[in-house]
């Protein structure tokens, strides 16, 4: 949810390294990632009364959240953690997870009148912070493993088999995405983006091909959208309950069903990271500071989402595309220079005082939780 670097050229012995350069593509990518989170939140009180915005709805989740467990897999590294990068799993995670949850229990006391305190139920988008951090747990133990994919594909299939598995500390959800956070690593360990050059090679075709691929999706989404709205199709793009959960009562075959929903996030996101523009834009650096609109962007959406003003907009060819440049305009404020100002001691604890060796954090460069680099 930040931004990335690409891995540094080899140098010979006595050679002075050449800097880490920046990778536009991979900033360019998690802003958009981010942008569709945003937008997904914004039009979901709108899905209840449009087919359309619904639509829309359903071709975002199958593949919005995957594609950043990619890219957050692509960043992370399978050996293991030395005590700057454990302390940073408190200072990154940890830390704004606990402050972002006591600030949601004051929201919901301040506006609904009651509050449950309980850091084990995730409040909202939260719940990417935890899984972030157990995948980093989980990836060394993978690596070591012969055949790391498949494991992560069985654990991410066969966890919905698990009723007992659910949403404390977002184990279920975490799991259920572990193989795209994992694929990610995968492509990063065996240096399948630049060995296959899969950023610079972008021939008219395969840009054609990727336009086609989500156009498709998004017909069939919109041609059966009351099927898919039967089968509560949403529900699965959540990767959160069990099968059980799902179906109605333990079947075989869901595992099934879940293949088919990750080949589908998959090729989807493949087509999405085929149009990302390679090169700087104008807002390529506030890739870097996704995170910020990540946390930040429900508490802007919670007054719309309870106070019920989403709900019966007509006509929805306005309403929607409103609530779209809204959703937009919000991603682009809360990663700005003054929002990051004002909300970094937040975001961005520093709380040396937690360690019997302060200087275990560090300083200069920070790392935020998709294990990427940032200046500090």
């Amino acid at each position: 949810m930040s931004s990335a670097e690409q891995h540094p050229p080899a140098t010979t012995t006595g050679a002075i390294p050449r800097p880490r350069r920046r990778v536009p593509f991979w900033d360019n990518a998690r802003f958009a990632c981010v942008i569709l989170v945003v937008l997904g939140h914004g039009i979901q009180r709108l899905t209840y009364d449009s087919e359309i915005a619904e639509s829309l709805y359903l071709v975002i989740y199958a593949f919005h959240m995957p594609a950043f467990a990619i890219i957050s897999g692509y960043f992370s590294k399978s050996i293991s953690p030395n005590r700057r990068q454990m302390a940073r799993v408190i200072t990154d995670i940890l830390v704004p997870y606990v402050i972002f949850e006591m600030l949601w229990m004051l929201t919901k006391w301040l506006v609904e009148g009651q509050a449950d305190p309980n850091l084990t139920q995730p409040s909202w988008t939260l719940w990417f912070l935890l899984a972030l951090g157990i995948f980093r747990l989980v990836l060394p133990y993978l690596a070591l493993l012969r055949w790391p994919l498949v494991w992560a594909l069985a654990i991410s299939i066969g966890v919905g088999y698990m009723s007992n598995v659910d949403s404390t500390f977002s184990l279920s959800r975490t799991l259920g995405l572990l193989f795209f956070f994992t694929l990610g690593w995968w492509l990063s360990e065996h240096d399948i983006v630049q060995r296959f050059q899969l950023i610079d090679y972008r021939p008219w075709w395969l840009r054609a091909g990727a336009v086609a691929v989500l156009a498709a999706w998004s017909f069939v989404v919109w041609n059966w959208v009351d099927v898919w709205h039967a089968v509560d199709l949403r529900q699965w793009f959540f990767y959160d309950d069990s099968y059980t959960e799902l179906t109605g009562g333990l079947t075989w075959w869901a595992g099934g069903v879940r293949l088919v929903v990750m080949t589908l996030a998959i090729v989807l996101s493949a087509a999405f990271f085929v149009l990302i523009p390679r090169r700087g834009q104008w807002w390529t650096t506030l890739g870097q500071y996704t995170m910020y609109v990540y946390l930040l962007h429900s508490f802007v959406l919670y007054p719309f989402r309870e106070s019920g003003v989403l709900r019966g907009l007509d006509p929805t060819w306005f309403w929607l595309p409103a609530v779209t440049l809204l959703s937009v305009a919000t991603t682009f404020v809360l990663a700005s220079k003054p929002v990051r100002r004002l909300f970094r001691p937040l975001i961005e604890p520093r709380p040396r005082w937690m360690f019997a060796d302060p200087d275990v954090i560090g300083s200069g460069h920070r790392n935020d939780p998709t294990g990427s680099r940032r200046s500090g």
